[in-house]
């Protein structure tokens, strides 16, 4: 058994991310030293959330490798929601930076600093040529990977801070308006914090097994009742693994007078799923009786454990006599 099988399809990614963690390193030192030198809490706002992309994009790549262990027969799903708990880390991460600044700011604004505009311009630019680049190379991996958006959204907003420190510098360097800096960091904190909510907000969804997001579910049904033979489906439960992986479980009801091959509807519920709404992984049991729970979504009662388990084996071995069905995996 190969620990990392698949992570070759991430190669590419992981590369990017691993080329981008250096050259925010290289930010993060120099943006540091230059912020102490030149006394602007711009810059060092700056540097501190260089310091959070470094560990957001760390916590990425850490995300791919164990993403690609082999399910296991304690963890059927494999790794793949350590993506949705690095996002959310780093959603945190943001909160927190954001918070920083803004109260940093505050104390600015009472009693204005005065800061070395040139230096602080040179770092910035510097930062901002640099983060340019490690967009440009993180662009197009994030639209379908949450893991990935949130260290995309890392650099993003450091970028945005980047230019405002850059603007800050010209005007303080014209005018003597320390204030400017403090100000500045606050607009950029909010622009940090707004992405940052988003991203927690896709995080707990998914991790609270929500719907998938933009998929509505009485859509999938209306498409699954299309397959002929198909008169009704229910006990249906839609969501996430992780962003890019999308599961469904449902029972089926068929017309009892149908004798063909079960496969064939299993195969053209399944070729729906997956091209219309890229559910690409259905667990789907098939029934020519009336079921226990006939509504389209169902509660899942609490109990103790083992007597679940008895109840479980109970009511599968009666279910089956009453009613002639099938459960189908599919990937």
């Amino acid at each position: 058994m190969k620990l990392f099988a698949g992570f070759k399809a991430d190669n590419e990614q992981s590369r990017n991310l691993l080329f981008s963690l250096a050259l925010t390193g290289l930010i993060f030192l120099v943006e540091l030293a230059a912020g102490f030198m030149t006394n602007s809490l711009a810059l060092l706002s700056d540097a501190v959330h260089v310091l959070t992309d470094m560990v957001s994009l760390g916590l990425a790549f850490f995300a791919i490798l164990l993403s690609a262990f082999p399910a296991t027969d304690t963890r059927t799903y494999g790794w793949h929601r350590t993506e949705v708990f690095a996002a959310l880390i780093n959603g945190v991460t943001l909160v927190l930076i954001s918070g920083f600044i803004i109260l940093e700011a505050v104390h600015r604004f009472s009693a204005p600093q005065p800061v070395k505009s040139v230096g602080m311009l040179a770092a910035a630019a510097f930062g901002l040529v640099v983060n340019l680049f490690v967009v440009h190379r993180l662009h197009g991996h994030d639209e379908h990977d949450l893991n990935i958006r949130s260290a995309f959204l890392h650099v993003v907003g450091d970028v945005l801070i980047s230019a405002g420190v850059i603007v800050g510098a010209v005007i303080i360097y014209y005018t003597g308006w320390y204030i400017v800096d403090p100000v500045l960091s606050v607009i950029f904190s909010l622009v940090i914090l707004r992405g940052a909510v988003n991203v927690l907000y896709e995080a707990s969804h998914i991790l609270l097994e929500g719907v998938p997001k933009g998929l509505d579910i009485n859509a999938v049904v209306a498409e699954m009742k299309k397959v002929p033979h198909v008169l009704d489906v229910h006990r249906l439960h839609v969501w996430s693994i992780c962003p890019s992986i999308s599961a469904l479980s449902a029972h089926i009801l068929i017309d009892p007078s149908y004798q063909g091959e079960r496969k064939k509807i299993i195969d053209d519920i399944n070729c729906r799923l997956i091209s219309c709404f890229q559910i690409n992984h259905s667990t789907l049991q098939l029934e020519k009786g009336a079921c226990e729970f006939n509504n389209l979504v169902c509660d899942i009662v609490h109990c103790e454990r083992r007597a679940a388990h008895v109840h479980r084996h109970d009511h599968a071995h009666g279910h089956a006599h009453e009613h002639e069905h099938d459960a189908v995996h599919a990937h």
